[in-house]
């Protein structure tokens, strides 16, 4: 997967919703360095979760990634994911600047905290929302 430019898409809303019990192989994901990108899988059919936050936690408790990789899975996997790589995914120079501030001490508390927004601004195209 990983030389082919794959990336995994975990879903844990739908994981949660279906009351799946077969994990996706995070371990192997790590051990042959494919990129895992998370999701929410917003529909109401399988995932009536619109909350990135609780994707995010839900990665972590059900699916034993880290906070760090759960970031990354919405930030520079995701955009790999889209093949938008390039511009999109990271605060770095030439990128779009899309991104939220958050009212937090830590990045971590974005993951520990599903059911709070802590948004605080918004930057969309480089300009304050």
């Amino acid at each position: 997967m990983r030389e082919s430019g794959t990336v995994a898409a975990l879903l844990p809303g739908a994981f949660y919703f279906l009351n799946e019990t077969r994990k996706p192989p995070v371990e192997l994901l790590r051990k042959y360095q494919v990129p895992m990108a998370v999701a929410t899988d917003f529909n109401p059919g399988t995932s009536p979760f619109a909350s990135l936050h609780l994707a995010m936690n839900m990665a972590c408790v059900k699916f034993g990634l880290t906070p760090e990789e759960a970031w990354a899975g919405v930030t520079r996997h995701a955009a790999r994911a889209l093949g938008r790589q390039a511009s999109h995914g990271q605060l770095a120079p030439g990128f779009v600047a899309n991104f939220a501030i958050w009212d937090a001490e830590h990045p971590v508390e974005m993951v520990y905290e599903p059911g709070r927004s802590p948004l605080w601004h918004r930057v969309v195209q480089g300009e304050l929302q």
